[in-house]
C-alpha cells in the first residue's frame, strides 16, 4: 500500500466538506494578492519577518495594527515599542530586520519574474530573518503555488503518518520534504499552497494566511 494512502484519505475527506469553500476563498485571495501594489507585497514580507518563531495570528494582529506604511517608514525606535507593546517576544530584532528590508521596499518588481524555488532563494539570500519556511509564507501569500510552507504543523502530521523521520531541519532536508509534499500534492490533485491549507487546517482547525 502507498505509505501517503492514509493522508491522502484524510484530505479528500476534507476536499469534500464545507472546509473546501474556505480553502478556495482563501486561494482566491493569494491569487488576487499579485495584483496590490508593492508597499502591499512589502507589508506581507514584514508579516512573514514576524511570524518566524512566532505565530501567523500575532503577524496578522500586528500587521493590522502597524500597516504598509508603518512597516515602510516608522523609525526603528518607535517600530520596537510598538512590536513591543503588540505582543512580540523578539521586538528588537524583528523591528531591526524590517528597517533593514527597506531597501527591497519594490519586492514586488524584484522577485516577480522568478518561479517559486528561484524567488525563495533570492529571499533566504538577501532578507535578514527570512528562511525557507519564511520565505515560502511570503510566496504563498502573494499567490505563487509551488512552494511548500514547512512549519512545525506540517512536520508532525507527516510524522504522524509516519512519512518522515523525526530530524534536524536543514535547507537539504528542507528541499527532501518538498519533494514528498509534492508527490503528495500530485496525488491528491491539488497545488502546493492548497495542500498546505488542508493539512493546517487538520492539525489547527484554522484557515489562516
Amino acid at each position: 500500500m502507498n505509505v501517503i494512502e492514509d493522508l491522502k484519505k484524510e484530505i479528500e475527506k476534507l476536499k469534500k466538506s464545507d472546509i473546501a469553500e474556505l480553502v478556495k476563498k482563501r486561494l482566491v485571495e493569494f491569487k488576487d494578492f499579485k495584483t496590490k501594489p508593492s508597499e502591499e507585497w512589502f507589508s506581507e514580507l514584514c508579516f512573514c519577518i514576524l511570524t518566524a518563531n512566532s505565530s501567523a495570528a500575532l503577524g496578522i494582529k500586528i500587521q493590522n495594527a502597524i500597516g504598509a506604511r508603518g512597516f515602510l517608514s516608522m523609525p526603528q525606535k518607535e517600530l520596537e515599542k510598538r512590536l513591543k507593546e503588540l505582543g512580540h517576544r523578539f521586538y528588537n530584532i524583528r523591528a531591526e530586520f524590517i528597517v533593514r528590508a527597506r531597501k527591497y521596499k519594490n519586492i514586488k518588481n524584484i522577485i516577480s519574474g522568478f518561479d517559486g524555488k528561484k524567488a525563495r532563494a533570492w529571499l533566504v539570500k538577501n532578507i535578514k530573518g527570512i528562511g525557507m519556511k519564511e520565505a515560502s509564507h511570503f510566496l504563498r501569500n502573494v499567490g505563487y503555488t509551488d512552494v511548500s510552507i514547512i512549519d512545525r504543523h506540517i512536520l508532525s502530521i507527516l510524522r504522524k503518518h509516519e512519512l518522515i523521520p523525526q530530524q534536524a531541519m536543514t535547507p537539504k532536508r528542507y528541499e527532501e520534504i518538498e519533494k514528498l509534499l509534492e508527490e503528495i500534492s500530485r496525488e491528491t490533485q491539488t497545488n502546493l499552497a492548497e495542500l498546505d491549507l488542508y493539512l493546517w487546517y487538520m492539525k489547527t482547525g484554522n484557515i489562516l494566511k
